[in-house]
């Protein structure tokens, strides 16, 4: 129970435009004990991730809303290779130039064996290239792929508190350094206070010195200077 606990945390996102080959796919994915979200398109996908605005749903069909996105990790993408409008390639090159989704492990899915197309898929960026129809084998090969996931997320979230902890210190040290210009200004305020006081005592000295003139230093006698 441990196991299939730990297990259901893994969330998948399949991008197929065939409902039985999504059907299959969150079949398999379920029986893994992962939690899955189907889409159709690529622009779904990439609207789910929230890569792109939202757009207006044109089909009767209705759009994943973005909400989950923001309450949901995706853990890994599975998508077909040929569809409509977005091949599985694009949306593959999409996600792995996103700098918030490259992280995430792409798995790609075709029913057509081209070797050519299975080495440009890889070369891009993806985990695996699966032949259809999808097999229960194939789907144990996901855990490992999903595990690194999710160890590159906790590293990321350390990392992240890290450079939250540096800023907030930066900023407290920054704060230091502008008191110290009004410590060096008291400074200079008191030496020119002291000058100002030194000067002034010099000055009375001096006075004091000029208003005692010969004729007042002798002593007088009933009004009378002596002789």
């Amino acid at each position: 129970m441990g196991m299939a606990a730990a297990e259901s945390q893994f969330h998948v996102l399949a991008v197929d435009d065939s409902l039985i080959d999504r059907k299959l796919i969150e079949r398999l994915l379920k029986t893994s004990s992962c939690q899955v979200t189907t889409v159709d398109s690529g622009s779904k996908a990439l609207e789910f991730l929230g890569l792109q605005e939202h757009e207006q749903n044109k089909s009767n069909q209705p759009c994943v809303s973005l909400d989950n996105h923001q309450e949901a990790e995706i853990n890994l993408i599975i998508t077909d290779y040929c569809m409509p409008g977005m091949t599985g390639y694009d949306l593959l090159k999409k996600i792995k130039e996103s700098s918030s989704l490259r992280n995430i492990p792409v798995v790609i899915m075709s029913s057509e064996n081209v070797p050519s197309r299975i080495n440009r898929c890889l070369e891009e960026g993806a985990e695996e290239f699966f032949l259809k129809p999808v097999r229960l084998s194939d789907v144990n090969k996901l855990r490992p792929h999903m595990m690194k996931s999710k160890c590159k997320t906790h590293q990321e979230e350390v990392a992240e508190k890290i450079v939250t902890v540096e800023k907030q210190e930066s900023i407290e040290i920054a704060h230091v350094p502008s008191q110290i210009p009004q410590t060096q200004a008291q400074t200079e305020s008191d030496a020119v206070q002291q000058q100002q006081k030194s000067q002034a005592n010099s000055n009375k000295r001096k006075a004091m010195e000029e208003n005692l003139s010969p004729d007042r230093t002798r002593p007088r006698y009933n009004g009378l200077t002596a002789i």
